[in-house]
């Protein structure tokens, strides 16, 4: 049963079926059965996960040495915002991340605040739907603390991610991606700000992109500016969790 959870796994299940789809890692190919394959295989894998892993269960972390010499970027590699270009150039001193919805106690949190919090450091895998994967070292603010100082309502149910790319400039809709609480908590979910040591790149999501290392690359949001609980998903555009899982059925669960 392991075999079925394992990244490489998925990849060559994938490729095998004819799976041309592409995810925010690049265009994506809008073939029924090619998404019917992919949706089948990532939901037996969030089954299969769900019904053998312990909630704490980690993702394979790895040496310094088998860190990837270059990182594909995936999806947006940019902002095309004069407020976010201006908070790049002044080395986004005056950005912050607002942590809101079912909270008792919302947070507004600078750069230096969040690397005053609750940190961790890990090598992970990154792993694209079109099957490439990339290694690299992560730091950021663990994502369950920053919740439990918020304040957690009874009521919340899922995490949402609000980003700073647009998704459609015109009527200024904005990226945007959810978890579960189950991932939510998990030790290696993280809001990362480094990346092999150094400030996150714009290309990979400065100033703060989420790692949730048990899920497929598109659940990694980047440019994340905002955290909100919710009790439900259904009111959030297309009420499917994110925009890929709206725009195009991708499953909300993409768990490896």
């Amino acid at each position: 049963m392991s075999g079925l959870l394992d990244r490489r796994w998925f990849a060559r299940a994938l490729a095998g079926a004819g799976a041309m789809a592409l995810s925010a890692c690049d265009q994506l190919n809008q073939s029924k059965s090619v998404k019917a394959v992919v949706f089948s295989a990532e939901g037996l894998t969030r089954r299969v996960q769900r019904l053998i892993l312990s909630p704490g269960q980690l993702a394979p972390e790895y040496q310094p040495s088998d860190i990837s010499p270059s990182f594909r970027p995936n999806g947006s590699v940019g902002v095309d915002d004069d407020h976010y270009r201006a908070a790049v150039a002044d080395g986004f001193k005056d950005w912050r991340l607002q942590i809101d919805g079912l909270v008792d106690h919302p947070l507004s949190l600078s750069l230096a605040d969040l690397r005053a919090r609750s940190t961790r450091t890990q090598i992970t895998r990154h792993d694209c739907v079109e099957g490439w994967s990339c290694i690299a070292k992560w730091k950021g603010a663990l994502l369950g603390p920053l919740l439990h100082e918020a304040g957690l309502k009874p009521t919340a149910r899922f995490i949402v991610f609000s980003c700073a790319d647009l998704i459609d400039p015109g009527a200024g809709a904005h990226y945007y991606e959810s978890i579960g609480l189950a991932d939510a908590f998990h030790p290696q979910t993280l809001l990362a700000y480094e990346m092999n040591d150094q400030p996150l790149p714009v290309a990979h999501g400065a100033p703060l992109r989420l790692r949730v290392e048990r899920q497929l690359g598109y659940k990694q949001a980047k440019y994340v500016m905002r955290v909100s609980a919710v009790s439900s998903l259904a009111p959030i555009n297309g009420g499917k969790g994110g925009y890929w899982e709206d725009s195009t059925g991708y499953e909300w669960y993409a768990g490896i």
